[in-house]
């Protein structure tokens, strides 16, 4: 019997722009936070006295050129090196556009796979065969597991792969492949990379994706880390997930239905700021809110954004110290009056809450809007859609999202002028 742990999309010393925009951002604590995760998987190793490390792509980000990351890789290397444990790597598609990839010269313990074809590594020792190739480029369009061995019928096999497999929203599709190409090689694991949830996505054989080890902004979220592996006779007899990030990021919805009070409201947003603190296990905390529901202090809240923004910050503090940084607060309530009566009117207000409604269910005219908002997006800074802080005005799904908002917004401010000059 032994263990090997399974990490990918580790990402060090990742830049996270922007952060300083943020009001009480921990920037240091975030910026810091890739490099004590993965200290954090170089200890469980350790600890869990594992046969072997396997790093499935995307251990860099990009073309760097400080030095002071592959120092930092190497350092910990060496202390699996002193425990005698190996570590594979793949390159992924941001390794292969990395400068420190290139020249990088690592400890005698890691083995980094062949970027031109597939590569198998054998551990006599344990009866393990591990096979793999890296990404070439940083735009891998090919079935790079066809190219791959058949199993070893006599030793437990891995393979190793940064894909996209048949498909995940959010990323690019590189080296895509499918599950009966996978299945048809015969191995008993397959150690995926690149897609950044945390994913078992098939258990004969075993298919996973471990996930980012540290989230690194809020569409990050939930716990991260990597998985402890456990075989017996060629078997997988278990597959763990182990939470090994330092910095948490959450998206907190809060529902502030019937809320007639600000009193309530921030009850209720407590409340929810509690539940996120427990189930962080002591990490910091970072946290987007967004409130939602029907209630009576809509206006109140929309008139008076920043005192409310400040109230819940401080309420952070109370559940959480220093320890709860409120990434943004979004306000999605609406009013308790319906506004469908609205519709009903034949002036240009109505026309304009029917032309909205209309927008909603028409497929082909949100993909016009998205088209033609494209050059307003050109204009915008890209850490701002990186950030997630606006909705993408090219992705028709964002645009439809934000409608009733947008509906709520210019009808609730066109009835106010009209009750004010009335």
């Amino acid at each position: 019997m032994f263990r090997f742990l399974h990490a990918a999309d580790v990402h060090l010393d990742s830049p996270l722009k922007g952060l300083e925009r943020y009001e009480g951002a921990p920037v240091e604590e975030i910026r810091g936070a890739t490099r004590r995760a993965f200290m954090n998987l170089v200890k469980l190793a350790i600890d869990e006295e594992a046969a072997f490390v396997l790093l499935a792509g995307d251990l860099y980000d990009g073309d760097w050129k400080d030095y002071n990351t592959g120092l930092f890789f190497i350092s910990q290397m060496r202390r699996l090196e002193a425990a005698g444990i190996p570590a594979f790597v793949i390159a992924g598609n941001h390794d292969a556009a990395s400068q420190i990839t290139k020249v990088l010269r690592t400890p005698d313990n890691v083995r980094v796979l062949n970027t031109k074809k597939a590569e198998t590594i054998r551990l006599e020792e344990i009866g393990v065969a591990v096979h793999g190739q890296g990404f070439a480029n940083a735009s891998v369009l090919e079935d790079l597991s066809a190219g791959y061995p058949a199993a070893d019928p006599y030793l437990f096999n891995v393979g190793m792969l940064h894909t996209s497999l048949d498909g995940r929203p959010g990323h690019y599709s590189y080296a895509p492949c499918t599950m009966d190409g996978l299945r048809s090689k015969g191995y008993q694991y397959w150690a995926l990379g690149h897609v950044h949830a945390r994913e078992i996505v098939a258990r004969d054989p075993w298919i996973v994706f471990p996930g980012v080890l540290q989230g690194r902004h809020v569409r990050e979220t939930g716990a991260k880390g990597a998985m402890l592996v456990t075989v017996e006779d060629r078997e997988v007899v278990s597959v763990e997930p182990r939470d090994l990030d330092v910095l948490r990021w959450a998206v907190c919805a809060v529902d502030l239905t019937g809320a007639a009070m600000m009193d309530r409201a921030l009850e209720i947003v407590g409340e929810a700021l509690e539940r996120e603190v427990e189930g962080a296990d002591g990490r910091t905390l970072a946290v987007r809110i967004e409130m939602g529901g029907a209630c009576e202090i809509h206006e109140e809240l929309r008139r008076d954004s920043e005192r409310w923004n400040q109230e819940v910050r401080a309420l952070a503090t109370r559940f959480g110290g220093d320890g709860v940084w409120i990434e943004r607060i979004v306000l999605r309530t609406r009013r308790a009056e319906e506004l469908d009566p609205v519709l009903d009117r034949e002036d240009a207000l109505g026309g304009l809450a029917a032309s909205i409604r209309e927008l909603e269910g028409d497929d082909v005219r949100l993909i016009s809007l998205a088209e033609e908002l494209a050059d307003l997006k050109r204009k915008l800074p890209a850490e701002l859609f990186a950030a997630g802080d606006v909705p993408d005005p090219t992705d028709p799904a964002a645009l439809r999202e934000i409608l009733p908002e947008v509906e709520d917004l210019l009808v609730s401010r066109l009835l106010g002028v009209r009750s004010a000059g009335s």
